[in-house]
Parts: structure tokens; C-alpha cells; sequence
């Protein structure tokens, strides 16, 4: 990822928020940036996977495949890559980016405990 770290926060969700914001049915863009291996072990039916070793194969095509204007939330495992993620969308111009606080691995602690941990 080229995208250099930017000093300005980045809007966060908790894992309960975005479950009552699912279960409402709200319109969100979600983003797994975690690799296909640890999809493979764990996962949420609604995102879908950017795999952030593979950038150089989608980041080209991130303007057309996503709507820069969409409320956005990013997940990896405890939310580190996913926050790389979130600034390098805003450095692209994405507005509502959130970065999913603890990840999918809190997602199964608080949530859903069927959602495998590793």
C-alpha cells in the first residue's frame, strides 16, 4: 500500500453498532481488506474482500468498483491493516470511511461467538 499514514484521526464503529446497523438494513459499502486464507477461517457474508497484498491488481480500479460517497466501513483482523485502508480511501477521496474498531476477531467476542477466532 503506498498510502502514507496521515496524522488525522479516523472515524471508527464498534462491532455492535455495525451489527444494529446490518440488522436495520442500512445501506453500508464494506470492505474485508484480510487475506483470502483468513477469510477462509472467518468472515462476514456482506463484505467483500480487498485483499490488501493484492493493491496493485483492484487499487486502480477503486473509483469505479466503489462509490466514494458511500458510507464505508473497513474490517481486518484487530484493525490495523483496515485503518491503512481508511486513509489510503481518503487520500482517494472517499468521505465516510470508518475503520471497524477490534476488527472481526472483536466481532466474534461481542457478536457473534459462532464467527470462528483465530
Amino acid at each position: 500500500m503506498t498510502a502514507q499514514a496521515s496524522n488525522s484521526p479516523i472515524a471508527r464503529i464498534s462491532v455492535e453498532e455495525l451489527a444494529e446497523r446490518l440488522a436495520a438494513g442500512d445501506r453500508l459499502q464494506l470492505i474485508d481488506v484480510r487475506e483470502p486464507e483468513e477469510l477462509a477461517i472467518a468472515s462476514l457474508d456482506q463484505f467483500q474482500n480487498l485483499p490488501l497484498s493484492q493493491f496493485a491488481q483492484w487499487s486502480g480500479q477503486i473509483q469505479m468498483q466503489l462509490d466514494p460517497a458511500a458510507e464505508t466501513v473497513v474490517m481486518c483482523h484487530h484493525g490495523v491493516r483496515s485503518a491503512q485502508m481508511c486513509h489510503w480511501l481518503i487520500s482517494q477521496g472517499f468521505t465516510q470511511v470508518k475503520n471497524l474498531t477490534g476488527g472481526i476477531d472483536a466481532y466474534s467476542t461481542s457478536v457473534d461467538p459462532t464467527v470462528p477466532r483465530y
